[in-house]
């Protein structure tokens, strides 16, 4: 079965409730998945998934200290997220607070890795992945679903033989 990783940091728990909509869509979407605290993720989760969601607060218009530690810790397993699919999500508090910034430092990382990137898909009007500000609202949610959905669905596809 397909496995999907969500990753994140959540200080107000406004990210953490972005985490669970994802794991909502990316079930949804027929994948096995686990939803992990930065502090409790291991380089051993990322490496046994075939779809990785990472997110993270946005500070001072960049990921919060403790995702980009997990981020460049990831390094001792380059070469094996090649081909996986990706994605990110954050919330800052505010509009202007930095939000594609932080989903961009998120991408980079992946990318990086070789790994394969999903956007937000095109009903919900995002570009980079899934955005809040402030405690996610219902369109927040939906978009967290769609992306979580859609990972799960390209890992599936991805990962065929």
């Amino acid at each position: 079965m397909t496995k999907v990783l969500i990753v994140y940091h959540s200080r107000s728990g406004n990210v953490a409730k972005m985490a669970q909509a994802l794991a909502e869509g990316a079930k949804e979407g027929g994948a096995d998945v686990v939803v992990k605290e930065v502090d409790k993720a291991t380089l051993e989760d990322l490496a046994a998934a075939d779809g990785i969601i990472l997110g993270a607060p946005t500070y001072f218009g960049t990921l919060s200290a403790e995702m980009k530690g997990f981020i460049d810790g990831s390094v001792r397993i380059r070469g094996k997220l090649e081909n996986k699919i990706g994605a990110a999500f954050t919330s800052s508090g505010s509009p202007t607070g930095g939000n594609e910034t932080t989903l961009l430092s998120i991408i980079q990382g992946m990318l990086i890795h070789g790994m394969v990137i999903v956007g937000d898909p095109l009903e919900t009007g995002g570009h980079y992945g899934a955005v809040a500000v402030g405690a996610p609202d219902a369109g927040a949610l939906i978009a967290c679903r769609k992306l979580g959905e859609r990972v799960a669905k390209l890992a599936k596809v991805v990962g065929a033989p």
